[in-house]
């Protein structure tokens, strides 16, 4: 059965996306105006070929010298913090969304990195972090020998 505005694909997304949003407001209610950062920020996009992986995070408003890249094995660790904005005298918040703290974000590689060859850059808001593969976990083709 069709009913008008529902979107049949993406319904159970949906609602975890609307429950996660009523859970920061709710805590955001009781912990006055600040929002602490959630356990999936920053968001992460990966792209791998053969023997690279690109990370890259969005992290808008928040200095690179703050933020950390670690890499341990096939783990990427992406951590930092972001002040709280300091208020003039007389000046109340009438809404904040934007959270501060600190954050922490691992995510599974889908092979092993060369630690020492990481290269990360920053650019209007975004870190991107390349991570070559280990040189003895590259895929080596194997040579038939014959009589």
């Amino acid at each position: 059965m069709w009913i008008p505005g529902f979107r049949e694909f993406n319904w159970m997304q949906d609602m975890w996306l609307e429950l996660d949003r009523m859970q920061r407001e709710v805590g955001r209610l009781f912990s006055g105006t600040s929002i602490p950062y959630s356990q999936s920020f920053p968001s992460i996009n990966l792209w791998s070929g053969e023997n690279i992986v690109l990370a890259t995070a969005e992290i808008p408003g928040i200095s690179p010298e703050s933020v950390n890249i670690s890499v341990e094995g096939d783990l990427l660790t992406i951590s930092g913090s972001r002040a709280v904005e300091e208020l003039q005298e007389g000046e109340a918040y009438h809404r904040q969304e934007r959270p501060h703290g600190t954050f922490s974000r691992k995510v599974r590689l889908p092979f092993r990195v060369d630690g020492n060859k990481v290269d990360a850059s920053y650019a209007r808001g975004i870190l991107n972090v390349k991570l070559p593969r280990v040189e003895n976990d590259k895929p080596r083709k194997i040579t038939i020998k014959s009589d």
